[in-house]
């Protein structure tokens, strides 16, 4: 399943995910500080989709209630949601 998400108060502007179950197969930022958000898709790849939502969710960048890694993890809780509605 691919997918791609919309930031909200980032500098990144979107977010391409591929799911392969409950794997994270592949992340692509799309804008953002280069490095960061691509050694934060890294991290996340393979991984199961619960765990990088574990280590991700509700880390703030500077004064910003929100972040690229944040972000990724609201990313994620959406495709949970989505793939719970599909399986029902």
């Amino acid at each position: 399943m691919k997918y791609t998400h919309q930031n909200r108060g980032t500098c990144s502007k979107a977010i391409n995910i591929e799911m392969d179950g409950d794997i994270i197969r592949s992340v692509e930022y799309v804008g953002g500080c280069p490095g960061n958000v691509q050694g934060v898709a890294r991290l996340a790849e393979n991984r199961p989709i619960d765990e990088v939502i574990a280590a991700v969710d509700g880390i703030r960048c500077g004064p910003k209630p929100t972040s690229c890694p944040d972000q990724l993890a609201q990313a994620l809780k959406e495709i949970k949601k989505q793939m719970a509605a599909e399986r029902a």
